[in-house]
């Protein structure tokens, strides 16, 4: 098959990679009942990218499309399906996918990083990011999203350049996807694939395969190709994370080992008990790394989620849409018909002029930064400046959020009904704004 061999060793790897000292990546977890508090699935993800980067938060309807048309995607083209689910989307705003997001479904999916023993292909695919992004658009439940990142996979591979700058960056992906009942982990290898349906309360994943001999669904040709490889002997137990994962990890991987460790931890410490409230803090804890803040990267965006088991209630998001989520706040999104569009957090499009557009690509900058970001940027300078009126205006919006997450919880409890918090991702935009000039 296409881009397979065997990987190079961590150190030239990294060199490959344009990457002087390996950053740090995401974490994605899920809690199902009965690890959850209440009768919720809740799904949290931080992404951690280039410090400078962007991260949006994109709402786009269902749609229905012409037989035959085609989807740019953030580096090639695909054809389109003819009816497409409404999503909401934390996404870098120089790229077509998202690190993060839901559907109208009540699908949420996240993606990592990871690199095995096949080489990253050279050349422009989907990204994972893309990847997540059309899993959502197009899967009405985390199977059936599954199904579409695999079925994607298989025909047009993945890969591309995973950061806005000219020096190579790319890696294949593992992915997180959960909807009210399930959750699934799906792990990459170029275009091979394994998938695990979670059995287990709670789980995390990190930029790590995780995936051993317990494997719900494959890809046809995974075994004889570790054969072929010499990568695998064809007898015993077939175990996927030591088959695949390389035999000089990146650092970034060595990395991430800590804080898998330490999300597994924290989540383990709730098991039974994690709440929307739980996960956040979580998003937010700093000892463990999940809360990135490390040279060249930190988490630009995080999101939460909660999918009641019982279908008659709406599920709900809440994105930081700013970068640190022990600096932001949480803010929740549901989908309605009538949802207030929210451009104060989506970025400024340059069209066919942008540096993503143009060959060669990434040559130059532009300002990608949305109302909410520069505003957000201030209070955290005025913060460091000043750290008691910073401390104190946080303090007011942590108590927005408590708010915000109280009358959620009374939502979900049948005291108030689910249509009058529609514009409450758009209120809470506003007033964060506000606050902060």
């Amino acid at each position: 098959m296409k881009g397979m061999g065997s990987a190079p060793a961590g150190a030239e790897f990294l060199q490959k990679a344009g990457m002087a000292e390996a950053p740090r990546s995401c974490d994605c977890f899920v809690s199902l009942p009965p690890g959850s508090h209440h009768n919720h699935v809740i799904f949290g993800k931080n992404s951690d990218r280039p410090r400078d980067e962007v991260q949006e938060v994109a709402h786009h309807p269902a749609a229905s499309h012409p037989p035959g048309s085609l989807l740019e995607c953030t580096y090639i083209q695909i054809p389109q399906v003819e009816q497409t689910h409404a999503v909401v989307l934390s996404k870098p705003a120089w790229m077509w996918g998202a690190e993060m997001g839901a559907n109208d479904q009540g699908v949420c999916i996240g993606n990592e990083a990871v690199w095995t023993r096949e080489t990253v292909a050279p050349g422009e695919a989907l990204l994972g990011m893309d990847l997540v992004r059309l899993g959502l658009e197009r899967g009405d439940s985390a199977w059936a999203a599954l199904q579409v990142i695999t079925g994607l996979l298989e025909q047009h591979g993945q890969g591309g350049q995973c950061r806005e700058t000219p020096e190579p960056f790319s890696y294949h992906n593992t992915f997180l996807l959960v909807d009210r009942a399930e959750a699934w982990v799906l792990e990459t290898a170029g275009r091979l694939w394994v998938a695990q349906k979670v059995s287990d309360p709670v789980k995390n994943i990190s930029n790590q395969l995780t995936i051993g001999t317990e494997i719900t669904a494959e890809h046809p040709e995974l075994r004889s190709v570790a054969q072929a490889n010499g990568w695998w002997d064809g007898e015993g137990e077939f175990n996927f994370s030591q088959v695949f994962s390389p035999e000089n990890p990146p650092a970034r991987m060595e990395l991430a080992k800590q804080r898998y460790k330490g999300g597994t931890e924290l989540l383990q410490q709730h098991d039974g008990s994690v709440t929307v409230e739980v996960m956040m803090s979580i998003l937010r804890d700093k000892p463990s790394g999940i809360c990135m803040d490390s040279g060249g990267f930190c988490t630009t965006g995080s999101m939460v989620s909660v999918l009641p088991t019982d279908t008659s209630l709406p599920c709900i998001h809440f994105f930081t849409a700013t970068p640190d989520p022990s600096r932001s706040i949480f803010k929740p999104f549901i989908f309605s018909d009538c949802s207030t569009p929210v451009p104060r957090v989506v970025s400024p499009q340059f069209g066919p002029d942008d540096p993503v557009r143009k060959q060669p690509r990434f040559q130059s900058q532009v300002d990608r930064r949305h109302d909410l970001y520069k505003a957000h940027q201030v209070a955290l300078s005025n913060m460091d400046s000043n750290p008691d009126e910073g401390l104190a205006i946080y303090s007011i919006l942590r108590d927005l959020e408590s708010q915000c997450l109280s009358e959620i919880s009374a939502m979900l409890k049948g005291e108030i009904p689910g249509d009058e918090l529609g514009d409450l991702f758009f209120d809470c935009v506003d007033t964060e704004i506000k606050f902060y000039q």
